[in-house]
């Protein structure tokens, strides 16, 4: 046992003196983010139990689907009878636990998906309502309360779908008795957005989602609705695939979305979204995705099913690295006198950290570190610029071999007050470990002059 300490001590050494001549890291950030590690070993140890689980869940899956070499292939034109398209979708729905899923490249990004989901579902006269409060920037455009303001854009007010947001509790949980007093019998969408966005609160819990889908059910009785017409609960899961034990399918949600460039692609799909969830709805939102009459039919994969489910088996370890990586982010800021959500003893629900920086200098330094900490375009500068779907200029880092994806080690955050960072990601702990410490060296370097 002895030898064995002596060469662990030996190993460590070896590394910090790499990281004081490589990277440039003094003693007391070495120190500072070693005592941190001590400090989070139990939530580590936690984390990768978590990710046991997930990856029996994943495997059992995929063993249901029999999938088999013959799914990696693809065909062309129409896309008619790709079997490995259906099998990529059977797997979702049995990670997930739902009836149906629509998986596919096309699906650009989580507000894709998300927007497919509401107009899929949403008609004229319908109301939507968020319970977990105001959502993500693209999200407002998407609903067209914000953005260019631009007619013939296709928002959900231009369709006449009405709206409104449901503050957060102090304590940030969902309001269920604001909520229940906001429904009305033309509501046919509570909407669940689990991640902060751009915000500054706790992740939504799988729990809070279940209190949510019991309070729709308890409503729709109420209001004397039909089965097909009761109203339906949908959770923006974005960031929050693999984290915590709980099963977002347990909770009868009726419909679940994502993004395959965060959690559930490991870092290996090149691009796509997901939808789960009842078999009537996931083909209403099919048909959206193409047109009425072709829905889920028709659609190429263009190769990409290997990597789509390569990405989902190796994701439960991914987001696990991801997740750790946020926990040892928000000690160390915590401990340098930042204010971070979650706080570093909270549960952790998804893969997102965020630290009030305080100043756009600071913001940037930052965020030059994550950049600097990258293995594809470490040599640029990020800079806050304007995006789509964003009223305010957004500065991103990330040096990802997939363009956006955030479960790589990314960066980002609106140029505005308190000017605040939102680091996720990291396909690694090691790789993360590194982008923290670098960030640090960073803003450290720039507040002091």
């Amino acid at each position: 046992m002895n030898r064995e300490n002596e060469q662990t001590r030996s190993i460590v050494s070896g590394i910090n003196e790499y990281y004081k001549q490589t990277f440039g890291f003094n003693e007391d950030l070495i120190s500072l983010v070693s005592e941190c590690e001590d400090e989070l070993a139990g939530d580590f140890a936690r984390q990768e139990k978590i990710a046991e689980y997930w990856q029996a869940r994943v495997l059992t899956a995929f063993q249901n689907a029999r999938i088999s070499d013959t799914h990696f292939g693809w065909n062309t034109g129409y896309g008619h009878n790709d079997q490995g398209r259906e099998k990529t979708e059977e797997v979702f729905a049995g990670v997930f636990g739902t009836e149906k899923a629509l998986v596919r490249t096309n699906i650009v990004n989580g507000t894709h998906a998300i927007a497919l989901a509401l107009l899929g579902v949403l008609r004229n006269g319908d109301e939507l309502i968020y319970a977990s409060g105001t959502p993500y920037d693209t999200m407002q455009t998407v609903i067209g309360t914000a953005g260019t303001g631009e007619k013939g854009q296709g928002t959900l007010l231009e369709y006449g779908i009405r709206y409104k947001d449901i503050p957060l509790c102090a304590d940030g949980n969902i309001d269920l008795e604001a909520l229940r007093k906001a429904v009305s019998p033309d509501t046919r969408m509570i909407a669940v957005q689990r991640s902060m966005g751009y915000g500054f609160r706790n992740c939504i819990t799988v729990n809070q989602v279940e209190n949510v889908v019991k309070l729709a059910a308890e409503i729709s009785r109420e209001q004397g609705r039909s089965p097909e017409d009761h109203i339906v609960v949908m959770v923006d899961n974005c960031y929050c695939e693999f984290v915590s034990f709980d099963d977002i399918g347990s909770t009868g949600a009726d419909l679940i979305c994502g993004s395959l460039i965060k959690n559930p692609g490991g870092g290996i799909s090149l691009s796509g979204g997901y939808i789960c969830g009842r078999e009537d709805l996931v083909d209403m939102i099919s048909y959206r995705l193409t047109c009425p009459g072709i829905g889920a039919e028709c659609g190429l994969t263009f190769g990409q099913t290997r990597p789509m489910l390569q990405g989902l088996f190796v994701a439960p370890r991914v987001a696990e690295s991801a997740a750790k990586g946020a926990m040892l982010c928000g000690r160390v800021m915590e401990k340098l006198g930042f204010e971070v959500c979650p706080s570093s003893d909270s549960p952790r629900n998804d893969i997102i950290q965020a630290v009030r920086i305080g100043s756009a200098q600071g913001l940037e330094a930052f965020c030059l570190g994550i950049q600097k900490a990258a293995p594809v375009d470490a040599h640029v500068v990020p800079v806050g610029d304007e995006m789509p779907g964003y009223d305010d200029p957004v500065i991103m880092a990330a040096g990802t071999f997939v363009q956006g994806s955030s479960i790589e080690l990314s960066c980002d955050g609106p140029m505005r007050e308190p000017y605040t960072a939102y680091f996720q990601g990291g396909l690694s702990y090691p790789h993360s470990k590194i982008g923290v410490m670098t960030a640090v060296k960073e803003l450290l370097e720039r507040r002091n002059g």
